[in-house]
């Protein structure tokens, strides 16, 4: 569903996130998905973000030889000083219960939420939760 090719129609886009989030219901006005998508000069939509992006997270994670982006990051979080919360949507394709307990090993400090019947676009899935879990989160910090 990352079409880096595009979408013709924003119907089009809107069918792709529907066989993307089955447990999402349709929207029937369309405009609110060009935040999301860009109008390219060829006249085709395409995501705000780069789909490469979840390509190479995912063959990242698949490939056993590529270890240095793993550990990198890892550095990287280690790092972390600041109070953080992950807030993890439990039907995401993109953060695994496994990525995110790692992460809660590399940040300890970390607090975490899974928000159960939410996917990767968990404020969209379940805005009430979401902002639960921010409000407790700043409350408790």
């Amino acid at each position: 569903n990352q079409k880096p090719q595009g979408f013709s129609t924003l119907e089009e886009a809107s069918e792709a996130i529907a066989t993307y989030n089955p447990h999402r219901p349709r929207s029937r006005d369309l405009e609110g998905l060009k935040k999301n998508l860009r109008l390219k000069e060829d006249g085709r939509y395409r995501w705000h973000w780069d789909p490469a992006f979840v390509t190479h997270s995912n063959a990242a994670r698949e490939s056993s030889s590529n270890t240095e982006e793993p550990r990198n990051l890892d550095k990287v979080a280690e790092g972390v000083k600041l109070p953080t919360h992950l807030i993890r949507g439990r039907l995401s394709q993109l953060v695994s219960e496994d990525a995110a307990r790692h992460f809660l090993e590399v940040v300890p400090q970390a607090h975490y939420t899974d928000i159960s019947d939410a996917g990767h676009m968990i404020a969209g899935d379940k805005n009430d939760a979401f902002t639960d879990a921010v409000v407790s989160f700043i409350a408790s910090a």
